[in-house]
């Protein structure tokens, strides 16, 4: 059977085609890689997120502000730490009555005076962040907030999860 033009034209076309030198154009590949980068490294340095703890379950606020680079105070179910160094154990802070807790007092202090192996001095107006577990007693955050503000440290920020915002419904 003969084979019409239009078939013969399209043999000779896809013939034409096959090259054996298949190339991949690397310049545009290079131009996206080199804009993911840039765009990684951005955003990366963008992101001011506290690192939370497995054991401190922080409570929820639509708050906007984000975080400072401040000195950090976590705050367990059984422990106090200041920048990941456990200072106080909070059975003993609740049972005791004094207003101030003398071990976390300290540490503050030598925090402000650079005085602690492997961490720079703190300036007292940067101020902290406590960083506290949603079902540690009101007393005991009174008790921190009262030793933060006897060290110098009146600028204290609580951290808390961000939510989203709750739509309003109109009626």
């Amino acid at each position: 059977m003969k084979e019409s033009r239009r078939t013969l034209r399209m043999q000779r076309h896809h013939n034409r085609r096959k090259d054996g030198n298949a190339s991949l154009n690397m310049v545009s590949l290079m131009d996206i890689f080199t804009i993911l980068v840039f765009f990684l490294l951005v955003s990366a340095s963008e992101s001011e997120v506290l690192p939370t703890p497995k054991q401190i379950n922080l409570p929820e606020s639509v708050a906007e502000k984000t975080p400072k680079e401040n000195l950090i105070i976590m705050v367990s179910q059984t422990d106090i730490l200041v920048q990941g160094n456990k200072v106080a154990n909070i059975k003993s802070i609740l049972n005791s009555n004094e207003p101030v807790i003398q071990p976390l007092l300290t540490s503050l202090k030598l925090h402000e005076a650079g005085a602690i192996k492997g961490s720079s001095k703190v300036d007292p107006k940067a101020g902290i962040t406590i960083m506290a577990d949603k079902e540690i007693p009101y007393k005991l955050l009174k008790k921190i907030m009262l030793t933060s503000a006897s060290a110098d440290f009146t600028n204290i920020s609580l951290a808390v999860s961000q939510k989203p915002a709750e739509q309003e419904v109109p009626q």
